[in-house]
């Protein structure tokens, strides 16, 4: 079992020390290059009027400078990569300090019509999705909120294997995320391939024909002026036929190039992650699954997406007046260029779009991955087929530091209810969140933060944070109302695990009281289990009438005029509350 803190901070330091290398090697290489520059331009300057000794000397010393500027260049994005793994393991070690409140915070995923992601600080600041997110892909980072919010129980065993893999395969997920940092994208992949897949093909045929006789005819006429073959006035006619072919099209395809335009990018941060993909081996199903789709083709999907990358740079030339003008002129380049991306566009125009999703699934994939990682004291849930919906000890949640962290032992069955009811602060809303995480975690096939935990898979709905609407013009107690009928309508023809917190807070204490009994009646009454924690102790009188309705608290006590919490789950009902204490003691009343 590896220490993930040790991993990190040993790790970075190798990277630091490569880091070091390459630059030094990258300094020496730029010293090297400018030398060959100023003795290549004294050789020549001395060679001057010397045939054919001066290009001799002037190929090859741009031959070699040429060469030493690719080399560069590929040293400056080995560095690029470094910077960003060393980056990783920056985040990583801070995070696993708790210092995570930096990074996204998923506000955007927030949705308080949802089964629970409202409830339960799933999204925003210091929620889960902040803490387990290392998404680099906009994609990505949509792939794993719908992991967390898609609230499914299949093929847990199959997504604990996954990540049990991934997990072990550091240093690979942590270059796949440099790899897709050093692209900055703006456009969605779903924009792109909309296009793709609705893009019919605008230009006639003819004009791939058209472009390569043209390009023959002028490469012809070149060599005929060369040799005084022909009338320089030729190739000047030729040029303007050249030029008024090509302003023929231009509107068509100055609107394929703004298109193309922003898939360029995208392009280019993909086809690295998806050779990543394609060369590692791995032995999980889904893992091997998602990497078969993106072998379906007659050539690996990296090496198409790279093509299409290119040919994009390509196009992007025409900003290049000279090339644009020339080229366009003697060698109908933009006609060129729009056949190929057509080309490309009608060859996998059916196939884009799973080859993106391969590469979203892995970059949220690895960020569950990276959670298992950094908790290896964690466990994965046993799943069973008994009636027990959970059976767990030493259950915590995975946010609250271990050192103050109070663990409960938990033991549910399948269709039964608890009412949970404690002092202030004693505990209750974090237990409920705590239970409703692990809930989460145990779909997604994650690790929980549990000595012990056997779990019966099952959904998920809530009702912990109702809020009105001014915008709706709705009150609290009426926006509650609809989340309890949603939970009604949701448990008629599924099994869902239940949890409330202090239902309908909006009426007075009486009506309430009535209320919550009805509503808790009905709830026992479905095939679903679940807990509710109330300040209402008259609630607890229901485990006296129904068999699968238990009671448990949380305590508090005063002990030399200040409150204490053990934050411990105890069988029974809460005899001390604390409110008129707290506002005597803060000098409220």
């Amino acid at each position: 079992m590896k220490n993930p803190l040790e991993f990190y901070t040993n790790y970075k330091a190798k990277l630091e020390t490569k880091a070091r290398k390459l630059k030094k090697k990258s300094a020496n290489l730029s010293i090297f290059r400018f030398v060959v520059f100023l003795a290549t331009c004294f050789l020549v300057y001395l060679t001057f009027g010397k045939y054919p000794d001066v290009f001799i000397i002037a190929f090859l010393g741009l031959l070699l400078f040429g060469f030493l500027v690719t080399k560069h260049i590929n040293l400056k994005r080995k560095r690029n990569i470094l910077d960003e793994k060393i980056k990783i393991n920056t985040v990583e070690i801070e995070v696993l300090n708790r210092h995570f409140h930096h990074l996204e915070t998923g506000e955007e995923f927030v949705n308080p019509a949802h089964f629970y992601s409202n409830d339960i600080d799933l999204f925003g600041l210091g929620s889960f999705f902040q803490y387990i997110n290392r998404t680099k892909t906009k994609d990505g980072k949509v792939v794993l909120a719908n992991c967390l919010t898609e609230n499914k129980t299949a093929s847990i065993l199959e997504k604990q294997k996954t990540l049990e893999e991934l997990s072990g395969k550091v240093e690979w997920r942590q270059h796949f995320s440099a790899l897709a940092s050093l692209v900055s994208v703006n456009s969605t992949t779903n924009a792109i391939v909309s296009w793709i897949s609705g893009y019919s093909s605008v230009f006639p045929k003819f004009l791939k024909t058209l472009q390569i006789v043209f390009t023959i005819v002028s490469l012809t006429l070149i060599g005929l002026i060369s040799v005084g073959q022909i009338s320089f006035t030729y190739i000047i006619i030729w040029f303007f036929v050249g030029l008024f072919i090509t302003g023929k099209f231009v509107l068509k395809i100055n609107h394929l190039y703004t298109e193309a335009s922003k898939a360029r990018d995208t392009f280019k941060q993909y086809h690295p992650l998806l050779n990543e993909i394609e060369k590692e081996a791995f032995t999980s199903k889904i893992l091997k699954e998602k990497q078969q789709i993106i072998n379906s083709e007659n050539k690996k999907a990296s090496a198409i997406f790279k093509e299409f990358a290119r040919i994009l740079d390509t196009f992007d030339q025409r900003n290049n007046i000279i090339i644009a003008v020339f080229g366009n002129g003697l060698f109908l380049t933009e006609i060129y260029n729009v056949c190929k991306v057509e080309k490309w566009i009608s060859t996998y125009k059916h196939t884009v779009e799973n080859w993106f999703e391969v590469v979203a699934y892995f970059d949220a994939t690895n960020s569950l991955a990276n959670f298992k990682f950094n908790h290896p004291k964690f466990i994965f849930p046993e799943i069973t087929s008994e009636k027990n919906v959970i059976t767990a000890t030493n259950l915590g949640h995975p946010l609250l530091n271990v050192d103050k962290r109070v663990d409960n032992n938990f033991n549910i069955n399948k269709e039964e209810f608890f009412i949970v009811t404690g002092a202030n602060m004693a505990g209750k809303s974090t237990f409920l969140r705590t239970v409703s995480l692990s809930i989460i975690m145990a779909n997604c096939g994650l690790p929980v933060c549990a000595a012990s935990f056997k779990y019966h898979p099952i959904k998920l709905i809530t009702s912990m944070r109702t809020t009105d609407s001014l915008t709706e013009d709705e009150s609290y107690f009426y926006s509650e109302l609809k989340r309890l009928k949603f939970i009604v309508d949701e448990i008629e023809d599924k099994d869902y695990f239940i949890i409330l917190d202090e239902i309908l807070k909006g009426t007075n204490s009486k009506d309430k009281a009535i209320g919550s009994k009805k509503f808790v009646e009905k709830l026992t009454k479905s095939k679903s289990t679940g807990i509710i924690a109330t300040h209402d102790v008259s609630l607890c009188e229901l485990e006296n009438e129904f068999e699968n309705i238990k009671n448990y608290y949380f305590d508090a006590e005063i002990i030399n005029n200040e409150l204490h919490f053990d934050y411990t789950l105890k069988n029974g009902i809460c005899k001390n509350m604390n409110a008129s204490f707290l506002l005597k003691k803060m000098e409220i009343v």
